[in-house]
């Protein structure tokens, strides 16, 4: 079963989040600060990782930074402010969904589901998959290795990230709107927004492209979404 980190300053939150996780069979884990948060994920390796923003020592925004550096599970940000930046911040140092304080366990759980679902369903589907290089231009993408090379550099892509410039890539043109990038690469339970889809889009973007503001490989269509040059 997968494992489950929780970094948590709010015992009573952390407990009961714990408790209704460890009844769906994960192993589950938790710390109350920013810093034992950072050296347990390094030292459990889990599944997916419930990041608080508002911790003492170091906060979420750091640690989820520094575990981008080396990882790349799912991590899901906890906040109980409701300001947008907040959420932004968070996406653009690489979280893949984000929850609002107060939330309700039914929705915490399909999300944490969702995360892990999608993320099992890109491994599998590098597996069966009978070709697994992707080509366009100076980008390759290595479907088997999950690795992206640009004039033979590797670019250090997120599992969500990956995944979004994956789908795109496969369907060379073909353009989808927000609504359906959400379905199709966060997963059907997915409850985030559409802006969740423009941040990882910008981020990708910053990655992947010579000139960010002139995108070259994933492109906008203007009023209806995205899609990948073809």
């Amino acid at each position: 079963m997968a494992k489950i980190a929780i970094v948590e300053d709010e015992k009573a939150i952390s407990d009961i989040i714990k408790y209704n996780l460890e009844k769906e069979g994960y192993d589950v884990y938790t710390a109350f600060d920013g810093l034992s948060g950072l050296e347990m994920i390094e030292n459990i390796d889990p599944d997916i990782v419930l990041l608080d923003i508002m911790m003492p020592k170091m906060d979420g925004l750091q640690v989820c930074k520094k575990v981008r550096q080396t990882k790349n599970m799912p991590i899901i940000m906890l906040t109980a402010k409701s300001e947008e930046i907040d959420k932004v911040v968070g996406l653009e140092l690489g979280a893949d969904d984000y929850i609002t304080k107060p939330f309700g366990m039914r929705e915490l759980i399909a999300r944490v589901k969702a995360n892990l679902r999608r993320t099992s369903e890109v491994v599998q589907s590098a597996e069966q998959s009978d070709e697994n290089t992707l080509v366009e231009g100076g980008l390759i993408i290595n479907l088997e290795k999950y690795e992206v090379r640009k004039n033979n550099h590797v670019i250090e892509l997120t599992l969500r990230e990956f995944e979004l410039l994956k789908f795109l890539a496969s369907r060379k043109g073909k353009v989808f709107s927000r609504e359906t990038l959400l379905e199709k690469v966060w997963g059907f339970e997915y409850f985030g927004d559409v802006r969740t889809v423009d941040v990882t889009i910008r981020r990708l973007r910053e990655k992947i492209e010579d000139e960010p503001a002139k995108a070259t490989y994933v492109l906008t269509k203007r009023g209806v979404g995205y899609y990948f040059r073809g």
